[in-house]
């Protein structure tokens, strides 16, 4: 279609614009509808006018909607963009997170950490292994077992999914035998395939060994006392740390929630799970501190809340009231509580000091019980932001999450800080594991080593 002057319409240059972008063919219509449907709700007669409160509100009540798929958002948002930021360039469009809205949406799978300890053993087991790994009825059972075990010796629900899944590769590997035949020279078997044919890393190895015993000891009651098997050594690794030049240019790369959280994980030493799964009342302003609760090993520890984040993590948090208050007008407004909090009270999954920092773009609606409620961000789309980031800056390294960790820690030894105090703020058990940072730098003890090269004369 063209107007009276022969010109194209917006509509058509929108669909060459959807044809320059690689859009699916069946896609098209839909991206189409989606833009027709979000001016039929703006109260504005061109899009010139357009506000960053008319998108983001737009934005914020699409969200609250409960029959929603994570993909279907994502598309939405997309079409969007594509019409107010690519096709007619509104000053408030760009100003919007399109990343954000269009990456954090994606769902946490039942068998997520966060959410994980909602299913039984049972359910837990299932998930992990399914039919194919079930080669006999008492396998199943016997992983259950493993499962409620572990769950109440309060082991941490990775390592509860860790031992439940290299204990159903034991039993894989036994052919068939039922668990009283089982013996130390299965596990020998085992492991050897592990280490010889699998060529597995030590640490894998061990861990494998681990899970086994624990089976054996706690649920056979049988301990492999007789097993002729040594822990394999863990070689040392030294950690990937980027220089503050490189961390400038990392953060210059990204924008919007996903910067805040980039120079929160370097201005922490925060660990990426840690991050994602902070709540409203972890930050306190008023003491400009961040609480990191139930963190490895299931202990707390307070890191200081950088002031270069401060005022970010204010106007963030306003926008994410925003969101929850339309949630709680849609009639969602949940958020998952750990343990049995939710049960004592129930009105705590609503209330705002529990909601997540960074929380999902879209619902997610329980399989099981049905319950919307709207989590953290999957912590896969900070990874890739980060990597990517670090390719775009074209750094030689590999840029990931835990190196923000590393640079953190190795900063502030060279900063002069003392061991201890880095220790305190990584929430390491053992002096000997934060030592591994004075590797990195270029003083492993106290006084800079100079290399005997440099001393050569012309």
């Amino acid at each position: 279609m063209r107007n009276e002057n022969g010109k194209p319409s917006g509509w058509d240059r929108y669909a060459d614009l959807l044809l320059r972008n690689h859009v699916a063919e069946k896609a098209r219509p839909w991206y189409i509808r989606h833009a027709k449907a979000f001016l039929d709700t703006m109260p504005v007669e061109k899009l010139s006018q357009l506000t960053l409160d008319d998108i983001e509100g737009w934005l914020r009540q699409t969200s609250a909607r409960r029959k929603l798929d994570a993909w279907q958002f994502r598309q939405m948002v997309e079409a969007v963009q594509l019409l107010v930021v690519d096709l007619a360039q509104v000053p408030g469009g760009k100003l919007v997170d399109w990343d954000w809205w269009k990456l954090a949406g994606e769902e946490l799978s039942q068998a997520h950490p966060t959410i994980a300890r909602e299913q039984s053993p049972e359910e837990l087991v299932k998930g992990l292994t399914g039919l194919r790994f079930a080669r006999s009825s008492k396998e199943f059972p016997l992983l259950a077992d493993l499962a409620r075990v572990l769950r109440t010796r309060h082991y941490s629900i990775r390592t509860e999914q860790s031992y439940v899944d290299w204990c159903r590769r034991f039993l894989a590997a036994c052919d068939g035998k039922i668990p009283a035949d089982l013996g130390p020279a299965d596990v020998q078997r085992f492991l050897t395939n592990l280490a010889v044919e699998r060529n597995v890393a030590a640490s894998t190895q061990n861990l494998a060994f681990n899970a086994v015993a624990f089976l054996f000891k706690e649920v056979l009651r049988r301990p492999l006392d007789d097993i002729d098997f040594r822990r394999a050594k863990r070689p040392a690794r030294l950690p990937v740390v980027l220089t503050r030049q490189e961390i400038a240019v990392v953060l210059k790369e990204l924008d919007g929630v996903y910067r805040l959280m980039t120079e929160l994980m370097y201005g922490t030493g925060m660990r990426l799970m840690e991050c994602v799964r902070l709540r409203v009342l972890d930050v306190d302003f008023g003491n400009g501190l961040i609480v990191v609760r139930n963190a490895k090993g299931g202990k707390d520890r307070v890191v200081p809340l950088p002031q270069r984040c401060r005022e970010p993590l204010e106007q963030h948090l306003l926008s994410v009231k925003a969101q929850h208050q339309e949630d709680l007008a849609s009639g969602a407004g949940a958020v998952f509580l750990p343990d049995a909090l939710a049960r004592k009270a129930p009105n705590a999954p609503r209330e705002w000091i529990w909601q997540y920092v960074f929380p999902s773009s879209t619902l997610s609606t329980d399989p099981k019980s049905g319950q919307v409620r709207r989590h953290h961000l999957h912590e896969s789309s900070l990874q890739r932001k980060v990597g990517a980031a670090g390719r775009a800056a074209g750094i030689p390294k590999s840029v990931n999450t835990h190196a923000l960790r590393h640079s953190f820690a190795t900063h502030l030894l060279e900063a002069g800080y003392d061991i201890r105090t880095v220790q305190e703020l990584l929430g390491h058990a053992d002096v000997s594991t934060t030592m591994i940072y004075t590797h990195v730098m270029n003083r492993p003890g106290v006084l800079p080593v100079n290399s005997p090269v440099d001393e050569l004369g012309d």
